[in-house]
């Protein structure tokens, strides 16, 4: 058997209004492996929901192919793909609960469509409670919960019909930092306890880092990068995915402004996670200034790239960038945009 569970093929999707044809989705290609989670990210508009809901076929794409465990739904009977839609669970940002209904019967709601008995749908229900942490509130109504408490709700009812693959639309969007870390490491555990393919759609990267296996970047209709976390995060290829890894707007480095040569430094794994800069500064005998850093530590190394203002003194620039070469540090030098690079190397 294939690890495909999800192929999309030349997908396009268009929409016709009073103002026009608007172009959601142009000529997107996808694989989604069996039991992986997987990112899609890219900025408001891009075009990501209207990919998740064309991969399920809430919406019908325009032309191209999308096959579920190798069968086009497109060529489905409509029977069949109701049982190919009840194989992808879908949680929202607005968690989407029956507000008459308790958290117990908003679980079965999907269940009772699908035809399972009564009794079965609530013993799989109150299982379902459990696995999310929720078993205490089965009578709640969506009023007296919070929000990562409904979002627990929502996850185990996407959870009743025993789906093959869980769509989350900004599942997270709407919750405080702590209640996003939480929402994430359930999601991951359903993933290696259940097997159950994880699709994110989000606009975070600090998503798609913490939680994915491989990422699409999509932006403006279109797939600009696709890949393994670790790649796209710390060699970013795309204009996008650059914007959504480093700070923007006022936060954002100035190197016009700056006046001074930067270097961007790309840490993939090979280092250790130690303090490289300060050791640097004392062993160079010169100081940098760090104008923008994104890193993270996994299991002892350093991942992530960091934009540093070398000294003004050329000998001292030539200082650290041989020690940075002597460690087996890339780096490349950053220059304003439209201007010309002059050197656009890479160690």
């Amino acid at each position: 058997m294939s690890d495909e569970i999800i192929r999309v093929e030349e997908l396009n999707k268009t929409f016709t209004g009073k103002s026009g044809t608007i172009v959601a989705l142009d000529g997107v290609n996808l694989s989604i492996r069996r039991g992986e989670i997987f990112g899609i990210i890219g900025l408001s508009g891009a075009g990501k929901s209207t990919l998740v809901r064309c991969i399920n076929f809430l919406e019908r794409p325009t032309s191209g192919r999308v096959l579920f465990q190798g069968r086009d739904l497109a060529e489905l009977k409509p029977r069949e793909l109701l049982l190919a839609r009840q194989s992808m669970g879908m949680i929202f940002q607005g968690f989407n609960l029956l507000s008459q209904r308790n958290a117990l019967q908003n679980i079965c709601f999907p269940m009772e469509i699908a035809g399972v008995p009564r009794a079965d749908a609530k013993k799989r229900a109150n299982e379902l409670l459990e696995l999310v942490g929720l078993s205490d509130r089965a009578d709640a109504y969506p009023s007296q919960m919070s929000g990562g408490q409904k979002q627990r709700i929502a996850i185990a009812r996407a959870l009743s019909t025993s789906p093959s693959v869980l769509l989350c639309d900004e599942a997270t969007s709407a919750l405080d930092p702590n209640t996003t870390r939480q929402i994430l490491e359930l999601l991951k555990h359903i993933n290696k306890a259940l097997g159950i393919t994880v699709v994110m759609i989000t606009h975070e990267m600090k998503v798609i880092e913490t939680i994915c296996n491989r990422v699409a970047v999509i932006d403006e209709s279109h797939i600009v990068e696709m890949g393994e976390v670790k790649d796209i995060f710390i060699r970013p290829q795309s204009k996008i995915a650059k914007q959504l890894i480093f700070p923007q707007g006022d936060d954002a480095p100035n190197i016009s402004k700056a006046g001074k040569r930067s270097l961007r430094l790309v840490f993939d794994g090979t280092s250790a996670f130690e303090p490289i800069i300060s050791q640097m500064t004392l062993d160079c005998r010169a100081a940098v200034n760090i104008l923008a850093a994104n890193t993270k530590n996994v299991d002892g190394k350093t991942y992530g790239q960091m934009v540093i203002q070398l000294p003004e003194d050329e000998v001292s620039a030539a200082r650290i960038e041989a020690y940075l070469k002597d460690r087996s540090i890339f780096f490349k030098e950053e220059v304003p945009e439209n201007a010309e690079c002059d050197t656009g190397r890479y160690s």
